[in-house]
């Protein structure tokens, strides 16, 4: 009688490969609300620099920040975060900051995020 051999993955390969798995998962968890928060912040910048009816001051543009982020539930940024500078084509608006959450017991993940826009006079 021949042998015949058997194929597929054991029990402890497959829980090993669970565990992985998971713990990539895991991480994707944590890190994905980060990264959506950055997206938002990107997306509110833009908006703000491209609103005509936001002035070119700091305290409008603030203020119409700060109503972006209500709305797309920005925490991990304020808008007095956010610089604003002139430039010479116009007005940047740069938003550098950090956010820590916590990973397992003492360990946090960081992510240091920079975006920014100018904001052109007269720009649609």
């Amino acid at each position: 009688m021949m042998k015949q051999n058997q194929k597929g993955i054991s029990f402890t390969g497959f829980l090993v490969t669970l565990a992985v798995v998971g713990f990539a998962l895991f991480i994707g968890m944590k890190l994905f609300p980060m990264y959506q928060e950055y997206w938002a912040l990107k997306k509110a910048l833009k908006s703000v620099a491209a609103d005509d009816a936001v002035g070119s001051d700091a305290i409008s543009i603030r203020n119409s920040l700060e109503k972006y982020f209500d709305v797309g539930y920005i925490t991990g940024v304020s808008a007095k975060d956010v610089t604003i500078e002139r430039a010479p084509e116009g007005v940047l608006i740069t938003a550098d900051y950090e956010i820590r959450k916590p990973l397992i017991y003492n360990l946090d993940i960081v992510g240091k995020f920079k975006t920014s826009e100018i904001k052109r006079p007269g720009a649609q």
